[in-house]
């Protein structure tokens, strides 16, 4: 019979799971004004790569153009009405100092003949055409402040509607903006919607495209899996794995990472769907979203286990080892499968001999026999045990 030699070791078998390629990032550019569109980038085709900043197609500019002229020649007009204004307030502050200091001569005069009167000197005539004048001063000094309350509130107005031509312009500035359609980010078209010709109204969908640079996997673990690597000290999140997509025999490699696990676990999938962000750039390769991709997930890593072979094992927890030619049994415990061996724990002793030839009526205290190997061939054979 064969055997190998039992020796224990740190062993990280990998799981193969297989998963779907999805974009990370994907967006829909809507219209955001309406109008006819007048120019489309030739190379806007579905499937075609497009650069960060590429002008993708433009809508008609004239109505925007013409609410910017608009409100710009409002704009000019409030402005000189405020002009205008501010100089009327100035000539009522004038007029209002002016009229303070004729008010105060009339009121000294008023006063000095009122003196004169009361030593009979002056005559009530006097008095009374001096109280008349002092009367008059006080009501255009009233009438101007009153002036000047009004131009301040009609200046305040004017400024008003200074401001609202003002969002005006900004307004009509980025309507103008927006009538030239840039691509936001390097990426690849999976829809188009636009022709020249075509009117596109506010909000309908234009272009559709993902990020080229970012794809991502979603594949499933099952249940035991994910609870095994979960257990693991570097956890699910964060391992690195391998992306395989095999198309026409050919076999495309890429690296990526496990960044997150979906929102909902769905009991019916018997599994915790985990996403994979491919960390290659693949903006140069044929990958797509849709594409059916194999994952190489490493397991967990079991420390002070056996690796065997699947042929030494009876029963999924039994295995036998050559004692003095003799097979004696051992109850193991199996952990993890890796290709063709299997990760195990149990009652076995560095240095035995684990048997791997298989025996269809096994049982204890079978003698056996080893065939005659040569040195390197009994080397590598006892190797197979061995930490990997």
């Amino acid at each position: 019979v064969d055997s190998v030699l039992a020796q224990k070791g740190v062993f990280q078998p990998n799981l193969t799971v297989y998963g779907e390629v999805q974009a990370s990032r994907e967006v829909d550019l809507r219209s955001l004004v309406a109008g006819k569109v007048i120019w489309v980038n030739p190379d806007l085709k579905v499937g075609a790569r497009v650069e960060q900043g590429t002008e993708l197609f433009k809508i008609d500019p004239f109505s925007f153009e013409t609410a910017m002229a608009s409100a710009k020649s409002n704009q000019n007009e409030t402005l000189a009405r405020i002009t205008e204004n501010e100089a009327r307030i100035r000539i009522e502050e004038s007029r209002i100092a002016r009229t303070k200091d004729q008010l105060a001569l009339a009121e000294n005069d008023l006063e000095r003949i009122s003196s004169l009167k009361d030593r009979g000197t002056a005559t009530d005539k006097q008095v009374e055409d001096r109280a008349l004048i002092v009367s008059q001063r006080n009501q255009t000094l009233e009438q101007s402040e009153l002036n000047l309350v009004a131009e301040k509130a009609r200046l305040e107005q004017l400024k008003a509607i200074l401001t609202r031509y003002e969002w005006s312009i900004a307004q009509a500035q980025r309507d103008l903006k927006d009538t030239v359609f840039t691509a936001p980010s390097t990426g690849i078209v999976s829809a188009k919607n636009v022709a020249v010709g075509r009117l596109l109204g506010v909000n309908d969908m234009a272009v559709s495209m993902y990020e080229s640079d970012r794809l991502e996997v979603h594949a499933t673990l099952t249940d035991q899996r994910f609870g095994r690597i979960q257990s693991d000290d570097d956890g699910v999140i964060g391992r690195p794995v391998e992306v395989i997509w095999d198309v026409g025999g050919e076999e495309f490699r890429f690296n990526a990472k496990i960044e997150r696990i979906t929102a909902q676990i769905e009991s019916n999938r018997g599994g915790v769907e985990v996403i994979a962000v491919i960390a290659d750039p693949v903006s140069k390769s044929p990958l797509r979203p849709g594409a059916f991709v194999e994952l190489i997930v490493p397991d967990k890593k079991f420390s002070n286990h056996y690796r065997i072979p699947e042929t030494a094992l009876y029963g999924n927890d039994t295995v036998y080892v050559i004692r003095e030619g003799i097979l004696e049994s051992r109850r193991v415990l199996v952990h993890a499968f890796s290709e063709e061996f299997a990760i195990i724990s149990g009652d076995l002793i560095d240095g035995e001999e684990v048997l791997t030839t298989r025996i269809a009526e096994i049982s204890d205290g079978i003698r056996v026999k080893k065939p005659r190997t040569s040195g390197a061939d009994n080397l590598e054979n006892q190797l197979l045990g061995k930490v990997q």
